[in-house]
């Protein structure tokens, strides 16, 4: 991959099971990673969450995935970040990568905000040293001051956002996944953290948002594919 480009997803396949999807266990992922690296076959009960979704995003792009519920789009963002494998296909990755998937996810809950910052920040490759430096800006962001030494377990759904944004958006991630994250903000915040977005993307990093808002995909986005039947189109501007 040229050192231009931020990611490329070649012909990447997903294949999952009924039986097994609620439930796969990290283990289990890795197992069938080579267990079906090789089949296009479907067994029973097998469906393609993916098929044949090929993306390259250069430093600075900033990309839109737009589709209904179901279409693999949270699947795209879980491959690029290593939390599942491709069945087929291939996946480079040139840059650290803060993942925004799922609201309040790699927090503690019976941890503060505060020390959730570090654990959050831990996890997506912050040195602690770092996650000190940027602790102000990053409690300035979340605008949780009066609120960041709760256990987050008492925090709402706009708060856990809140955090996790300010965390994502402050680290040195030259790639940064989001999903659905500005759906439960307040307009306010929302326009926060498009202004942000901007903001990010003059320092040249690379960004992928989903959303079923297409209004905002398109007011932030250079480009957006729709995720449909399981692969990804380009949409007309």
């Amino acid at each position: 991959m040229s050192s231009e480009y931020a990611l490329e997803l070649c012909g990447v396949w997903k294949k999952y099971s009924i039986s097994e999807f609620f439930h796969r266990s990290v283990r289990e992922e890795i197992v069938g990673l080579f267990k079906h690296k090789t089949g296009d076959a479907l067994s029973k009960d097998e469906f393609w969450a993916l098929k044949d979704v090929n993306l390259a995003l250069k430093r600075g792009d900033v990309v839109g995935l737009y589709g209904a519920n179901g279409a693999g789009k949270t699947t795209i963002l879980k491959i690029i970040s290593s939390i599942t494998y491709p069945t087929l296909g291939s996946v480079a990755v040139n840059g650290t990568v803060a993942p925004l998937i799922e609201v309040g996810a790699g927090f503690h809950p019976d941890l503060t905000g505060r020390e959730n910052i570090y654990v959050n920040g831990t996890i997506i490759g912050m040195e602690i040293k770092d996650i000190r430096a940027r602790m102000p800006g990053i409690i300035a962001f979340s605008e949780l001051e009066g609120f960041i030494d709760m256990p987050v377990k008492k925090y709402s759904s706009g708060m856990y956002l809140r955090l996790g944004f300010a965390v994502a958006v402050n680290s040195s991630a030259e790639i940064l996944l989001f999903d659905e994250i500005l759906s439960v903000s307040d307009v306010d915040f929302q326009n926060k953290c498009i202004n942000k977005i901007r903001e990010l993307k003059q320092d040249n990093r690379t960004i992928i948002m989903v959303s079923h808002n297409l209004n905002l995909l398109r007011e932030t986005a250079d480009s957006i594919y729709l995720i449909k039947d399981s692969t990804a189109v380009l949409m007309p501007w």
